[in-house]
């Protein structure tokens, strides 16, 4: 029982926490499910199940964190890794997961086989999908699988633990090679963050303890100001930056104006890179910070560099990532 019904101040816990699902009825997501949660502590987010149960809309007290792109959700008939599908269908949200096997633009493998630009995990639905409320707590599971005929298995379980009175999330992934070979893995936490959360009055700080690598001429240009931001301009070239932080795996993105902080913390471990995409065009204005255990260049430049991870055979790693609102 919730302390409040202990108390008697309440008679039915749905009065401090919403924990449903819903289906989109209409337009180009009609037919997508939706998790809705929403806490005691002002947290509201959309969990999808059709698309990996990753992370849609997310507010903190009543403030948009997140970034939606201009395509929104879509129908699980339309998010499909067609080549060169992605800029007409990623919608962007709180957490897009990248991977499992490739990561970053679209590229022919050395065997022929096409990988499409950011994977396939986001079209696949979770199975075994279960949402429940236990005492303070509310834990949605789900079961991701990508395989392929003689080919490759690869099975994330995935948890999303919410405190019922707290402003905190934390995904945790259990990702398993189920093949007696091994297999190369690539994998991005793509946490997007948007207007009026983003704004020139925000504020990113990271470790002083890190390497920060520019993935371009024009974003070694602007390396100065990696950690402000501006007001929309026109067609205003992104930014990419590589930090490779020595112990201290976290991020921190404050609004003063907003009074409130995100932070989000993951396990540097098994995703040692954070990459931070800054992208300030009007109409695309969005920050991205996204841990991962590779440079996104895909899966055959990746194996070329010589930073393709490798999964063992019936290998299993843990990945952690945790987001936490407040006020301040």
């Amino acid at each position: 029982m919730l302390k409040e019904e202990r108390k008697g101040y309440i008679g039915n816990p749905r009065q401090l926490y919403t924990l449903r699902r819903l289906t989109a009825a209409e337009g180009k997501a009609r037919g997508t499910q939706i998790i809705e949660v929403c806490t005691a502590g002002g947290l509201q987010l959309d969990l999808l199940p059709d698309a990996g149960l990753d992370i849609g809309q997310t507010r903190y007290r009543g403030i948009n964190m997140s970034w939606m792109s201009k395509n929104g959700y879509d129908s699980p008939a339309v998010i499909a890794p067609y080549e060169n599908e992605f800029l007409n269908t990623f919608p962007g949200g709180l957490l897009y997961t990248c991977g499992l096997r490739t990561a970053g633009p679209g590229n022919r493998d050395s065997s022929g086989e096409w990988q499409p630009m950011h994977g396939r995990y986001h079209s696949l639905p979770a199975e075994q999908v279960c949402a429940e409320a236990d005492g303070d707590e509310i834990t949605v599971r789900g079961i991701i699988r990508e395989t392929a005929l003689f080919g490759h298995v690869l099975e994330l379980k995935r948890t999303i633990r919410i405190p019922v009175y707290g402003s905190e999330i934390t995904v945790e992934d259990e990702l398993t090679n189920l093949t007696p070979r091994p297999e190369e893995i690539m994998q991005i936490y793509h946490c997007n963050f948007g207007y009026p959360m983003l704004s020139e009055k925000a504020e990113l700080l990271l470790p002083k303890e890190r390497e920060t690598i520019p993935r371009t001429e024009f974003a070694r240009t602007g390396l100065e100001k990696a950690c402000r931001f501006d007001t929309p301009i026109d067609s205003e070239e992104e930014r990419v930056f590589f930090h490779k932080m020595k112990e201290d795996f976290s991020a921190v993105l404050s609004n003063p104006e907003l009074g409130v902080r995100m932070t989000m913390t993951w396990s540097g471990d098994t995703l040692p890179i954070l990459t931070q995409w800054r992208s300030m065009a009007s109409g695309d204005y969005v920050l991205g910070l996204e841990p991962t255990n590779c440079y996104i260049m895909g899966r055959h430049d990746e194996r070329e560099n010589g930073t393709l991870p490798v999964l063992k055979a019936f290998e299993t790693e843990l990945h952690r990532v945790k987001f936490s609102f407040s006020e301040i």
